[in-house]
């Protein structure tokens, strides 16, 4: 039936949309190196409009534990070294007039183990956003069913469903033991 496929092809697009989330949260916890991705949620004021650091200026890692940082423009220095200051990442900025350096210090294993504790809360946000989407489409299958569609195939659907949600779920635990590595690695 074709309203059932239009149902399991939109639980497998927003099954995908979950780990791709996922992933993105768990590129946000940072494992102790310097990544130009860990800046990728700072905003700059730029001509009175929040704009993304990485339209300003152009971010490079000279070595494993620096960031550096080069505005397009030499007046947005202040701002951008502002912008680092007020966000959650906790580090210090030190600019030279033209170059913002950002050092990344190397994480005690009390800080690793609580980085990992925050990469599972994400995985398992994941999980959940997915066995909601298992959730809301077996009940849409059962409401086509209640309104005329073969059980067989409906009861078909809901089995590849569960076998969506199965494949969707292993590939966020497989992020989170990547994730986890990465970050216990010194």
């Amino acid at each position: 039936m074709e309203e059932i496929q239009l149902y399991l092809d939109e639980a497998k697009e927003m099954m995908q949309k979950a780990v791709d989330h996922t992933a993105a949260e768990l590129v946000k916890i940072r494992a102790g190196k310097a990544m130009p991705n860990l800046l990728d949620g700072i905003m700059v004021t730029y001509y009175g409009a929040a704009t993304p650091l990485q339209q300003v200026a152009s971010v490079t890692t000279p070595d494993a534990r620096t960031l550096a940082i080069k505005p397009w423009e030499r007046t947005l220095i202040s701002e951008i070294e502002r912008s680092i200051i007020n966000s959650d990442l906790g580090l210090a900025p030190q600019n030279n007039g033209e170059v913002i350096i950002l050092t990344i210090p190397p994480l005690t294993e009390e800080r690793r183990k609580l980085l990992v504790k925050q990469a599972k809360q994400e995985t398992e946000n994941g999980k959940i956003s997915i066995r909601t989407i298992r959730k809301d489409t077996n009940e849409s299958l059962r409401k086509l069913q209640k309104d005329g569609a073969p059980e067989d195939e409906v009861k078909r659907a809901e089995d590849t469903v569960q076998k969506l949600t199965d494949k969707f779920s292993t590939k966020i635990d497989e992020l989170l033991a990547k994730k986890e590595a990465e970050i216990m690695t010194i």
